[in-house]
C-alpha cells in the first residue's frame, strides 16, 4: 500500500522554501520543485510517497494551483515524480542516482564531490594487519555452523574489559555483538518499544536514530539542546515527568551533532527519574573513545544504574572504521538473551571473520585510539579556521570531543545551502535532517573527519554559493504565456 503525505504535511516539510535569500531569481514553481528534489536528496521526503493532489497542496501553501501544477510538471520532467490520471503522483529518483554511504540519494557521476554528508574517517593502517592476524584465527571457528547470536566470546571479553576499565564492571554475558551500532538500536527498539510507543530524543539527533524510531512508528517529544550550553538538566527531567516514556534514546558522549557531553551529575540525576517513572534509558556511546583536548570522561551513564533501566549500544565505526559493522549492546545478562532470542528473526548472527579483526583491533585500542584524537585535533582545528575566515557570521561553539562541527548559520537557509553547495561538488547534511518537521533550518552539522585540505576547500566552496545566495537578481519581464 503506497503511503501519501499529505498537504499540510508536505508544507512543514518544505519550511520557508520560497522565502529564502536569492529564491526571486527563479519563479515560484522551479523553486517549489527544487524544494521537494532537496527533501528526496536528503532523505526526509522517502521514495514511493503520493504527494498531495494540487489543489490539496496549493491550500496548504497558500499558493495558486497552477504553480503547483508546473511545479509537479518539473518534476517529472527531472525524473523525480512519476504520475498516472486518476491514481495520483509519488515520489520517485532518476536512474542515474544511487544511495551513498550516508544512506542520501546522490548522483552516479560524483568522484569529485567532498562528501561531508557523512561523519566518519577512513580506515586505520593497523586494519590490514589485523585482518590477516583474524584469518589466521579463523580456521578455530570453521569447525561449527558459525551462528553465535550474542558473539564470540573473544569479542564479547573484550568489549566487557573496555566497560570495566572505564568504571563500570562488565561481563561478558552481558553483551551482544551486533552488525553495528544502527543494528543494535534497531535489535533494541524492537525488544523493547511496541509500535506506538511514546519516546523521549533529544533535538537535534542522529538522523538513523529518528528512521529506526519512525520504523517502530514511535510518538516521539523532545528536549531541545542549546547550542552552546547542551542539556538543561531541569527542562530534560520535567520532560521525562511529564510525558512518562516507556524510552528515551540519548547521546550523552559528544553528542551527534552537536559535541556536548553530558556531567556526571546530569547522568545520575537522569538514571534516577528514569527509575521513578518507569523509563528505560538507550545511551548511543558511538564517540566515547573520541575525547580531544585532553577532556576527562565522566562514569558511564550505566554506572548510575541499579535496576537495569539502561541500555548502552556502541561500536567500531567512529574510532575505527565505518565498513567494520562491529557494534554490541550492553545489558542486563537477561536482557541479553532476550535480544538474542529476537534477533533469529532478522539476521541470526555477526560475521565471525569481522568479529576477529575486531578482537585484534580492540587489543591495539591505546595506539589507533591515540592517533585518531590527534588527527581530528588537527583536523578540527583547521575547520574552525577556515570557517571564522571565510564565514564569520556563523557561530560555532568548540566540540570537546566527536567528530562534528554544529555551526549555527546566519539565516534560516541549511537546506537552500545544501543544495547550492551540491553543484559546486560538496555534499552537505542540513539541520532539518538532525530534527523533526523540516525545523533547525539555522543549523548546519560540519564534520572534520576529511585531511586538512579538503575540509579547506570545501569551506571555500560554501563561502561562494552563501554569499550567491543574497544576490537577487534585477528582475525581468517574461511573455505572458497563452494557454488556448
Amino acid at each position: 500500500m503506497t503511503t501519501q503525505v499529505r498537504g499540510g504535511q508536505l508544507a512543514r516539510l518544505l519550511g520557508q522554501w520560497h522565502a529564502l535569500p536569492g529564491r526571486r531569481r527563479s519563479p515560484d514553481y522551479a523553486a517549489l520543485a527544487a524544494a521537494v528534489r532537496g527533501l528526496l536528496a536528503d532523505g526526509r521526503l522517502p521514495l514511493g510517497v503520493r504527494l498531495p493532489a494540487e489543489r490539496d497542496l496549493a491550500e496548504a501553501l497558500r499558493i495558486s494551483r497552477t504553480t503547483v501544477s508546473a511545479a509537479y510538471r518539473q518534476l517529472r520532467e527531472t525524473g523525480h515524480l512519476a504520475s498516472r490520471r486518476g491514481a495520483g503522483s509519488w515520489t520517485m529518483l532518476p536512474g542515474t542516482h544511487r544511495v551513498a554511504s550516508s544512506g542520501l540519494w546522490t548522483p552516479l557521476d560524483d568522484r569529485d564531490m567532498i562528501d561531508l554528508g557523512v561523519a566518519a574517517l577512513a580506515a586505520p593502517p593497523q586494519l590490514v594487519p589485523a585482518a590477516r592476524a583474524a584469518a589466521e584465527d579463523l580456521p578455530r571457528y570453521l569447525g561449527d555452523a558459525g551462528y553465535h547470536p550474542t558473539g564470540i566470546i573473544e569479542l564479547r571479553e573484550a568489549v566487557a574489559q573496555g566497560y570495566t576499565a572505564r568504571g563500570l564492571p562488565t561481563r561478558a554475558e552481558q553483551i551482544m555483538v551486533t552488525s553495528g551500532t544502527q543494528h543494535a538500536l534497531d535489535l533494541v527498539l524492537r525488544l523493547m518499544l511496541t509500535p506506538g510507543g511514546p519516546v523521549l530524543v533529544e533535538s537535534p539527533t542522529y538522523p538513523n536514530g529518528l528512521a529506526a524510531l519512525a520504523a517502530r512508528r514511535a510518538r516521539i517529544t523532545t528536549h531541545g539542546l542549546a547550542t552552546d550550553a547542551g542539556w538543561d538538566g531541569d527542562l530534560l527531567l520535567g520532560s521525562l515527568r511529564q510525558s512518562r516514556p516507556k524510552l528515551a534514546y540519548l547521546i550523552p558522549e559528544f553528542h551527534n551533532p552537536t559535541g556536548h557531553l553530558m556531567p556526571a551529575d546530569l547522568r545520575e540525576r537522569l538514571v534516577a527519574t528514569a527509575h521513578t517513572i518507569g523509563t528505560d534509558l538507550v545511551v548511543d556511546e558511538s564517540f566515547v573513545d573520541l575525547p580531544l583536548d585532553g577532556t576527562r570522561l565522566p562514569p558511564p551513564t550505566a554506572a548510575f544504574d541499579r535496576h537495569s533501566r539502561v541500555i548502552s549500544i556502541g561500536g567500531m565505526s567512529k574510532p575505527y572504521w565505518g565498513g567494520l559493522r562491529i557494534g554490541w549492546v550492553r545489558a542486563s545478562a537477561p536482557q541479553v538473551q532476550r535480544l538474542a532470542a529476537a534477533r533469529v528473526g532478522v539476521d541470526m548472527a555477526s560475521p565471525v571473520l569481522d568479529q576477529l579483526v575486531a578482537v585484534h583491533l580492540l587489543a591495539d585500542a591505546a595506539t589507533i585510539v591515540a592517533a585518531r584524537q590527534r588527527q581530528l585535533t588537527a583536523q578540527r582545528d583547521v575547520l574552525l579556521d577556515a570557517v571564522a575566515a571565510r564565514l564569520p557570521e556563523w557561530r560555532v561553539t568548540v566540540p570537546r570531543g566527536g567528530v562534528t562541527l554544529w555551526a549555527e548559520l546566519d539565516g534560516p537557509i541549511s537546506s537552500a545551502l545544501a543544495r547550492a553547495a551540491e553543484d559546486v561538488g560538496v555534499r552537505l547534511a542540513p539541520g532539518p535532517r538532525f530534527g523533526l518537521d523540516g525545523t533547525l533550518e539555522r543549523f548546519l552539522r560540519l564534520p572534520f573527519t576529511l585531511p586538512a585540505a579538503d575540509l579547506v576547500e570545501a569551506v571555500g566552496r560554501i563561502a561562494t554559493v552563501r554569499y550567491d545566495l543574497d544576490r537577487v537578481g534585477r528582475p525581468g519581464w517574461r511573455e505572458p504565456v497563452v494557454i488556448a
